[in-house]
């Protein structure tokens, strides 16, 4: 546990320095290619072996059509060599899921490049600018499924379980239909066809404390792929395999869901080389074993003795996100488990008071985030789930996305902090999509938010424009349906009362006043009793290079 700042130093989002791979494969064919003498020699006495001598080898067989489950997080973790492989190739229409889509440059940028995909189901889409293009011109069909539950669904495949119900996504498109899933090509972007509804059922949340009452769930079924491609770290020749940090992400539960799995791994060593209490991913699951080189790609390389972009001394921007990072920071007490959203939540562990100690949770597999690393310290296996490049605390742990996100919808974490584009009254918030305009996805914002745990929305208060973005409902599809406990502006803080029942203004920033903070928000609200003014952490923001 630590309430060590996660600082405010530049982001670069190119591919730079140290980094992994990801996934990708297809066909329903069972077919194995030649071996080279090389690989024969490294396996056991009687068995035929899994190396393969190339990564092109090892995708020989996929073929157009096939449907591939990809390995990664942003670029960390990614079989990069097995995608170029697969671009190389020239098969086509190919149907990919995987949770990140890469860049336009790399990991399954490449097979966009080319146009080899079809179909794409994936959470967050927002780092892929041909991506984005291709769907709203018509070119590709895109489900979009929240992170948690795709993680889930390709570990169901893995165990043999078609379906599971889930509260994520209850109230929202997810559940009743309606997600724009491909768009017209004739520059309109109107919607050809959109999500269907899935079914709903009645259930009490498992570990809820007594007098909790049940809540809608609805059914998601299992995914899996003709081919899973796999990152790893290390792999022997049974095709066991360890990851590594961050770079484990979505990989071992894709390496359980595919017909075939392909895994790419930086070193290849022989049975027995590996610890079996280290093992990761059991040799069961893997059919092809290749190895290739390490990469070390960083999609955002942030380093805290960097020059920082952020400056409240200087912006007036600047200044509202640390007032409202300053009164977010308030709401954490000492043994909270936190996760954190991109954008001003990020910025908020700068501000935790002196001798509150919490343990930041990133939902791509990480318990216990640290600070953004010096020069020359950063690791490309070390991610967060803004994919900028941070550092461990004493205490930190590894785990897979699926167990990242057991933990979210557990309720295990205490507080989640993330941002809106609009929030409504009832506690209903959108900040994902804006239909035919603007394609992100919605990433693991949907199971942080039906999770139980308190949620708190920060948020400039009014748009670019100069419009409310709290409102008496949201126009743009909804994230989570009654969801957000408490609403922190530069202006106000505002209470959402239980069951929808409107809000409740509880603090107003210096130089505001309550007629100030109606002028400016579209929703009616009452005034708390004891409503006072903002009361802001201690820690300012005075040098952003020494955080």
């Amino acid at each position: 546990s630590t309430s060590t700042s996660t600082s405010t130093s530049t982001s670069t989002s190119t591919s730079t320095s140290t980094s992994t791979s990801t996934s990708t494969s297809t066909s329903t064919s069972t077919s194995t290619s030649a071996r080279g003498t090389s690989a024969r020699s490294m396996s056991t006495i009687g068995k035929p072996s899994k190396v393969y001598d190339s990564a092109d080898e090892a995708c020989a067989d996929i073929k157009s059509g096939s449907s591939l489950l990809v390995g990664g997080f942003g670029l960390s973790g990614v079989p990069e060599h097995l995608l170029k492989a697969i671009q190389k190739s020239g098969v086509d229409d190919l149907k990919v899921v995987s949770s990140n889509v890469g860049t336009s440059e790399r990991g399954l940028g490449l097979l966009f490049q080319s146009k080899q995909i079809s179909k794409v189901t994936g959470s967050y889409v927002g780092e892929n600018d041909l991506f984005e293009s291709q769907f709203l011109n018509g070119e590709i069909e895109v489900e979009l499924v929240p992170m948690g539950t795709l993680a889930e669904k390709m570990r169901a495949a893995g165990a043999g379980i078609p379906a599971f119900f889930t509260r994520t996504g209850a109230g929202t498109l997810v559940q009743h239909g309606g997600m724009p899933t491909r768009y017209s090509t004739d520059g309109q972007r109107t919607a050809l066809a959109t999500s269907p509804p899935r079914m709903a059922a009645i259930f009490k949340p498992p570990l809820a404390v007594k007098g909790t009452p049940p809540s809608e769930y609805i059914l998601e079924e299992a995914i899996s792929g003709d081919y899973a491609l796999v990152k790893a770290w290390k792999g022997d020749t049974e095709g066991n395999l360890v990851y590594r940090k961050t770079a484990r992400n979505h990989n071992p539960a894709i390496a359980t869901a595919g017909r075939i799995t392909i895994a790419e791994v930086e070193e290849l060593v022989p049975a027995g080389s590996i610890d079996p209490d280290e093992v990761h991913t059991p040799g069961i699951y893997v059919n092809r074993v290749v190895q290739g080189e390490r990469m070390g790609l960083i999609e955002r390389l942030t380093l805290a003795d960097s020059p920082s972009g952020f400056n409240p001394s200087t912006s007036e921007a600047d200044a509202k996100r640390e007032r409202i990072c300053r009164r977010a920071a308030m709401e954490l007490s000492s043994g909270d488990y936190v996760n954190l959203g991109i954008g001003i939540p990020t910025l908020t562990s700068n501000y935790i008071p002196d001798g509150v100690e919490i343990t930041l949770q990133a939902e791509n597999g990480m318990l216990g985030v640290g600070p953004f690393p010096t020069k020359g310290n950063e690791d490309c296996d070390l991610i967060n789930a803004g994919k900028q490049t941070v550092t461990e605390v004493p205490g930190t742990s590894f785990f897979s996305a699926d167990q990242s996100f057991a933990m979210i919808r557990g309720a295990h974490c205490q507080v989640t902090i993330l941002g809106s584009m609009e929030v409504a009254a009832c506690g209903d918030m959108s900040n994902y999509l804006i239909p035919g305009k603007l394609v992100k996805g919605m990433g693991g914002a949907m199971d942080l938010v039906a999770s139980g745990s308190k949620v708190i929305v920060t948020m400039e208060h009014c748009d670019k424009k100069g419009n409310p973005k709290i409102l008496r409902s949201c126009s743009l599809p909804l994230t989570g349906w009654r969801v957000v406990d408490t609403i922190i502006t530069e202006k106000a803080v505002f209470d959402v009362l239980p069951h929808g029942n409107g809000l409740v203004l509880t603090e107003v920033a210096e130089g505001e006043t309550v007629e100030s903070i109606r002028a400016c928000t579209g929703a009616d609200f009452q005034v708390a009793d004891d409503c006072k003014q903002m009361v802001l952490s201690p820690k300012t923001l005075t040098d952003p290079s020494t955080l």
